[in-house]
Parts: structure tokens; C-alpha cells; sequence
């Protein structure tokens, strides 16, 4: 079986997922790699058959998104060149990742193809949602990388396509203990903003992960560091908790290993106050965003929040086994129903 894995670029969860995928999608056959967008701090540590920049995300200094940054990447004729010039036609299974081109190029050579990953459960009316729901951002979970059909991946299996998440092997294969530190992952804000938030707090010490950091470095009670694989999952397996986005990998690594979260989803990325929901329903910390009563939500965190831990060791082999069983003959299925 041909192959065509399909990678969002935008963040590092698409990236450390595909890292994980890998070596189980080689079982079933030949993979070609297509990475779309450059918004990564995390290399891919595989060949890729095909690059674009596709479109991608791009986050200010504080906590929100850079809509001009954003604007500026959006060049609709090498858009529509790559949609045109990608050959799905050639692969017996196409996987995207919620990749536009890839889904694009498929809808017009009518070439089937699965969504698979965490924005695909959100085609799921189960799947938690802020109590405010965006109608733009709805359209865009649902509409921007249409596919065939869809293997969600949630911290919850909040329908029967929606498996929970998929973990490095590394996180599945540690013994967590707490050092008394805490780790933080906030990659909206940048490091003068980090280095002001934390600094404050006297009393801790923050293992502080920033994408403009190159080389490790101690400042006050931060240990700054960049983002880096191995550096991260150390971190994590060894803090009293963790402070991060309203991302989605991240977040279930840190439920996997039983380490107390707090949330602080990014202003208006729709996506994220979604995920922000769900992690509120399990009983996790959530902020809007960080002000003056931060450091009294922080000290309460320490204190008074329980410790949530999930089990999510058998999330590949799940959702694979569904993918290529029941998941690609149903898809075939539809696109012949259709036609």
C-alpha cells in the first residue's frame, strides 16, 4: 500500500504525533511525507517527499494571534499551483492531518481520503465546545481540511470515531516523579513577557520552554530553556505540574503522567477555547488569560487542585486498527455512493 501522509505544520503537536505515527504506518506500507506550513520549532525527523508552506498560524507576544503575520503567508496562486501539482491520485490511502491543500487537491481529483487527527473529532456534535460558540471557527473545525471520512483524536472517545490521544512513547514508558518545579509551555507569548510573568513568583522555580531561546540559561528562579524534545519530556515527567496553552498534545501528555495543568487557551483561536472546555469538564484549571489574579490562581493550583491521570498507552494501536479496518472500507464506501 502507497501512503500519503499529509502533516500540519502549524505548532508542534502535529509534529510529535507524525513522529509517533511513523513507525506503525510503515507496517502497512510505503509512506510518502507531505509537510504543509512553517510554524514549528520541532524538526521532522523523516524524509518528506513534499514541502509547501501552506498556511499557518502566528501568535503575538501575548497570549493572542499575529493576524498580520497570518495575512502575509496567504498567497493564494502558489496555493492553488500546489493544490493543482500534489499527486494524490498516485496513493492508495491519502492521510491528512488537517492539511487545506491536501484535502483541496483530493476534492478535485475526487480522490478519497481520511482526516485524521485531533480537529476531526470536532466534526462530532459531542465533542465539547465553550458555552459562547464561534460560528467562523465551527466552520473552519468542520469545512478547512474536509475529507471522506474522519479518526478524531480527543482526551476523551467522545463518539465512536474519536479515539484519545496518541502519546510519545517515551511519556507511555516513564516513571513520573516531582522535583518541584513547575513546567511551562506558552508558545503565544515570547521572552521578555515569560521572563516578566514568572520572575514574580519568588518562592517557585518554573522550567520555562521558549521558542526564541537557543541554548539553556538560568534566570532568577527560570530555568530557561528551548524547545527541544528530549529537554520537554524530561521536564514534564519530572515537575509538579504543568502551565501551558490550549493545545492539545501537550496537555494529554501531562494527563497521561497524572501532573495537575493549568490552561490558558489563546485569544481567539477557536480550537482552543474548545479544548479549554473539555479539559474544564475533567476538572482541570482554565484561565481566560493571565492578569493580576494570576499568581493567586497559580498558588491555589498548587495547593487545592487534585491530580487527574489517564491511560492512554493503547491509543495508536486503537485508532490504526480502526483506520485501516473499518475506517478506509467505509470511506471507499461513501465516495462510491457519491459518484
Amino acid at each position: 500500500m502507497n501512503i500519503l501522509y499529509a502533516i500540519q505544520a502549524t505548532g508542534n503537536g502535529h509534529i510529535s504525533r507524525a513522529m509517533e505515527l511513523l513507525p506503525f504506518l510503515k507496517e502497512y506500507g510505503n509512506v510518502d511525507i507531505f509537510l504543509s506550513g512553517g510554524n514549528s520549532h520541532l524538526a521532522l525527523d523523516a524524509p518528506i517527499k513534499y514541502r509547501s508552506k501552506g498556511l499557518s498560524l502566528y501568535y503575538n507576544c501575548t497570549g493572542g494571534l499575529d493576524y498580520w503575520q497570518i495575512l502575509k503567508g496567504i498567497h493564494p496562486m502558489r496555493i492553488r499551483n500546489e493544490i493543482r501539482d500534489l499527486p494524490v491520485e498516485k496513493y492508495d490511502l491519502v492521510l491528512n492531518d488537517f492539511d487545506y491543500i491536501t484535502s483541496a487537491a483530493c476534492a478535485k481529483k475526487k480522490i478519497p481520503s481520511i482526516n485524521y487527527g485531533h480537529q476531526a473529532s470536532f466534526q462530532s456534535v459531542r465533542t465539547p465546545r465553550p458555552s459562547a460558540k464561534n460560528s467562523t471557527g465551527e466552520w473552519v473545525l468542520r469545512n478547512y481540511a474536509r475529507a471522506s471520512h474522519y479518526v478524531g483524536l480527543h482526551f476523551k472517545a467522545y463518539d465512536n470515531f474519536i479515539f484519545t490521544p496518541v502519546v510519545k512513547q517515551s511519556i507511555i514508558d516513564a516513571s513520573p516523579t516531582d522535583k518541584g518545579y513547575i513546567t511551562v509551555y506558552l508558545p503565544s507569548y515570547c521572552e521578555p513577557q515569560l521572563i516578566e510573568i514568572f520572575s514574580a513568583f519568588n518562592d517557585l522555580q518554573f522550567d520555562v520552554f521558549c521558542g526564541q531561546i537557543a541554548e539553556p540559561k538560568q534566570v532568577g528562579n527560570l530555568r530557561m530553556l528551548p524547545v527541544n524534545k528530549k529537554l520537554f519530556n524530561e521536564s514534564l515527567i519530572h515537575c509538579t505540574g504543568l502551565i501551558t496553552g490550549g493545545g492539545f498534545e501537550t496537555p494529554a501528555e501531562a494527563l497521561h503522567l497524572g501532573k495537575k495543568i493549568i490552561s490558558i487557551p489563546i485569544r481567539s483561536q477557536y480550537e482552543q477555547q474548545c479544548n479549554g472546555a473539555a479539559l474544564q469538564e475533567m476538572g482541570i484549571r482554565v484561565l481566560k488569560t493571565i492578569d493580576h489574579t494570576f499568581k493567586d490562581h497559580v498558588e491555589d493550583w498548587i495547593n487545592n487542585d487534585r491530580h487527574l491521570q489517564m491511560d492512554y498507552s493503547k491509543s495508536i494501536s486503537q485508532s490504526l486498527e480502526y483506520l485501516f479496518g473499518l475506517g478506509v472500507e467505509k470511506a471507499k464506501a461513501e465516495l462510491l455512493e457519491v459518484a
